[in-house]
């Protein structure tokens, strides 16, 4: 009879990722991650190749397009394993989580994600189900963008400065947008001289004699040309 000789597993590599925006919460739990996949990988009767730690990278961003996920995708080969303790250390976009396991697939390589119970692409079901989650985490996180959006916008309805343009003639104070009292002086001369058909040229050396503010007649035009369109939505 003809004994084989057993193959050896394939190697096991753990992946964790902090994201920029919690880096220093999710940083504690590290270790306790780290442990969970160890853990794990032992179960398996596995030894851990190497655990990677993606610091700082948002999980909207693909594995691939990761400076140290791109490094570990190129690294695998067939029959190697890669894990992670939660779906979102993995990706937060469903297209690209399938994308990415259907690529593993191909190549060989077993993915595991820890909170779904282990192999998520060796089977139908696992892979129903991480479709499933994936799904989940893309419309929570599309609700969390959204909620941040309604948040910015009732800022701004409440007269705070929430970044981008800045209006001319308006200052930020305490986070707020406060008119500009010089400013709002010379907008009310320069719209009065623009109505009594004054040359724009004209307007702009009346503005640096008067209110000391220096400008060219293509700023003026521009400003009153918003102006014009601001009064008419008001």
């Amino acid at each position: 009879m003809q004994h084989t000789t057993p193959q050896p597993p394939g190697r096991f590599f753990g992946y964790l990722r902090v994201s920029t925006d919690r880096q220093a919460v999710e940083g504690v739990s590290l270790k306790e991650q780290e442990a969970r996949l160890r853990g794990y990988a032992q179960s398996l009767g596995m030894t851990v190749t190497d655990i990677v730690v993606e610091a700082g990278v948002s999980g909207s961003k693909s594995l691939a397009k990761r400076p140290k996920g791109s490094l570990l995708l190129q690294h695998l080969q067939s029959g190697d394993h890669i894990a992670v303790t939660k779906l979102d250390r993995f990706s937060r976009s469903s297209s690209d989580a399938l994308n990415t396991i259907e690529d593993l697939t191909r190549r060989g390589v077993t993915l595991h994600c820890l909170d779904l119970g282990g192999a998520v692409n060796t089977d139908g079901v696992g892979k129903l189900v991480f479709s499933i989650l994936a799904a989940v985490a893309e419309m929570e996180r599309s609700r969390i963008a959204e909620r941040v959006r309604d948040a910015k916008t009732h800022l701004r309805q409440a007269g705070y400065f929430t970044g981008g343009h800045r209006a001319v003639g308006y200052a930020v104070q305490d986070k707020k947008l406060v008119a500009d009292p010089h400013w709002q002086t010379a907008l009310a001369a320069m719209k009065a001289w623009r109505s009594e058909g004054m040359p724009y040229r004209t307007i702009a050396d009346r503005v640096q004699s008067d209110f000391g503010l220096t400008m060219d007649y293509t700023t003026v035009f521009r400003i009153l040309q918003a102006r014009r369109k601001l009064d008419a939505v008001a």
